[in-house]
């Protein structure tokens, strides 16, 4: 499966897709998304709480989205307003290959130019039936809310923003992976006994907690993950989607993965 040949940022998606990008991350901009919501950033930067900030990213939504609007609309607008970014995430929750995950997996798509490789089934090109199905999935999603993909554009830039907080000298970050079958990903080349580099996902599911990670999964990986990278995380709203389960959705592409090993305690 190849990348697509453009996308809306500012690096190409061969480029943002790499592993070469991994190990040396550059910050990724969706295009005008920092300019069209400067207000939204001037205003965060007046608060040293997260909590706060957090409550000043919902209520920005909320108003440029109209999403407090939803009790006062017909039937099928007060749907389209109210299942917001945060039913999207939590349909992800649930379960990755959903309507919600589709359209998630769109959006990296869309935005970044790197194409879903898995959904319900392997995907092995964008003419094959399964990116069809795919693509199916993605409009039953999207025609459930108003604007989803502009809502995720300013989620992942918020995502960044609070990163960039909480590791203001770091570029990476050490994250695993649990997977009950291994080769259901493409190997792309085999480094030694326990390190691969692999092909995941567009979207993919991580956990900072290693002992976590093996409740999804036989296979354990580590690796490391470019903080430019992650999408969304647990606790960048607290107490709303994934409180106290360490994970991270992190955009895909090629990845070096450390298997590893089980310690039976």
């Amino acid at each position: 499966m190849h990348n697509g040949s453009f996308n809306y940022c500012n690096l190409p998606p061969w480029v943002i897709a790499s592993r070469h990008f991994n190990d040396n991350p550059k910050p990724i901009e969706i295009q005008g998304v920092l300019e069209a919501n400067r207000f939204l950033f001037q205003k965060l930067d007046s608060s040293s709480i997260q909590e706060e900030r957090a409550l000043t990213f919902n209520d920005f939504m909320s108003v440029k989205f109209q999403l407090h609007h939803w009790q006062d609309q017909t039937d099928g607008a007060r749907r389209s307003i109210k299942n917001s970014y945060l039913r999207f995430l939590r349909g992800w929750m649930m379960d990755s290959n959903s309507v919600e995950g589709a359209v998630l997996k769109r959006w990296v798509e869309s935005r970044m130019g790197i194409t879903p490789t898995f959904h319900r089934a392997r995907i092995s090109d964008i003419h094959s039936e399964s990116y069809f199905d795919f693509s199916v999935d993605v409009m039953k999603g999207s025609a459930r809310t108003n604007a989803i993909q502009s809502q995720l554009d300013l989620l992942y830039h918020y995502c960044q923003y609070e990163l960039g907080l909480k590791y203001p000298s770091a570029e990476q970050i050490t994250l695993y992976r649990g997977t009950y079958d291994a080769s259901e990903h493409d190997i792309i080349e085999q480094i030694d006994r326990r390190t691969q580099i692999v092909r995941l996902n567009n979207l993919a599911s991580f956990t900072s907690d290693e002992e976590r990670a093996w409740e999804f999964g036989s296979t354990v990986w580590k690796v490391s993950v470019p903080l430019c990278k992650v999408f969304f995380y647990n606790d960048l709203l607290p107490g709303s989607i994934m409180k106290g389960e360490g994970e991270y959705l992190v955009i895909g592409g090629e990845y070096r993965v450390c298997k590893v090993l089980c310690t039976v305690g």
